[in-house]
């Protein structure tokens, strides 16, 4: 049984039996901690660039636009924690996008310094095991995409229809077990699951709150509506960085909590860059109060950020 998986047994029965099994993966990882003996900030002191990685279908977290530049929200975060980094390294920091089309490569990547970020991404305790998470960005869940009436969104409901999901996400784990009798149709990606449902391979789709919001709002998706109003299964969205890099988890935490700070604050540039992707006008739809009352609940374990008093215009530098 690989690493993980027993691990993942083991943190959900009991802890009984964890020391082999940790360090049987401290073993496994090994390779990849030495491969990474540059942290993050030296790296990009040295070069100038942080690295992004991440699926590009993914809005609204991460997408691309018209000239293949990514955006999205995580594209935002992102940003931030360059602006970050440059204050650190004294010199410019370019953001360079790398598309991920595995995302079970992401650790791997991240452990052998060929990226340095990744933002948007779902907590899980497995990838936990070989990445850190910086703090929450955002809050999503488990929801199920299909036509208006077509279900009511209880579990109950699910037995014996056809539902897509991505293979061997918490999805596909979360309707094996809420409903056995639900007819699996395990895809590669999340794009894959949509063409079930248009195709009628699939009745419905089961996935990330926030993506399937996104394509349950489009014109393409006209008919399709996401039940339950409250999902099988909430977790954090946030972003995720090596394991082990203090002094660039701890920058990025700075720059997310100084966003999250400047939206509770009614900062007008913090506001608008998180309201485009996820606010009111958005096709996810937050109000600003779920968006504000969320932020302050992450903020509540860490120091308030707050703007240094500007002095009267009469007053000299010392």
């Amino acid at each position: 049984m690989p690493a993980f998986s027993l691990l993942r047994r083991q943190l959900r029965f009991g802890l009984t039996s964890l020391v082999p099994a940790g360090l049987s993966l401290v073993a496994a990882l090994a390779p990849m901690a030495q491969a990474r003996a540059e942290s993050v900030v030296e790296r990009v002191a040295r070069s100038g660039e942080l690295v992004l990685v991440g699926a590009p279908d993914t809005p609204p977290l991460l997408s691309l636009d018209a000239q293949g530049k990514p955006q999205g929200y995580g594209v935002e975060v992102a940003r931030r924690i360059a602006d970050a980094l440059a204050v650190a390294v004294g010199r410019p920091v370019a953001l360079r996008f790398e598309p991920l089309g595995d995302p079970g490569a992401l650790g791997t990547r991240l452990a052998e310094g060929k990226a340095d970020l990744a933002c948007g991404v779902p907590f899980s305790w497995e990838r936990d095991m070989t990445v850190d998470y910086t703090l929450p960005i955002g809050l999503s869940g488990l929801r199920l995409l299909a036509p208006v009436g077509r279900f009511d969104g209880s579990p109950a409901g699910l037995a014996h229809h056809r539902i897509a999901v991505v293979k061997e996400s918490l999805a596909e784990t979360e309707l094996r077990g809420m409903q056995p009798a639900a007819v699996v149709v395990a895809v590669p990606n999340l794009a894959a699951a949509l063409q079930a449902l248009r195709s009628g391979q699939a009745e419905g789709v089961i996935g990330d709150s926030l993506l399937l919001a996104q394509r349950g709002g489009s014109d393409a998706a006209r008919g399709l509506a996401l039940t339950p109003k409250l999902p099988y299964e909430r977790y954090a969205v946030a972003c995720v960085v090596p394991e082990n890099d203090s002094a660039f988890r701890n920058l990025a935490n700075l720059a997310i909590a100084r966003l999250l700070q400047g939206y509770v604050d009614g900062q007008p540039a913090a506001v608008a860059a998180i309201d485009r992707w996820v606010g009111p006008s958005s096709t996810i739809k937050l109000s600003q109060q779920q968006i504000r009352a969320y932020f302050e609940t992450v903020l509540l374990g860490v120091e308030a950020i707050r703007p240094l008093p500007v002095a009267p215009a009469s007053s000299k530098a010392p």
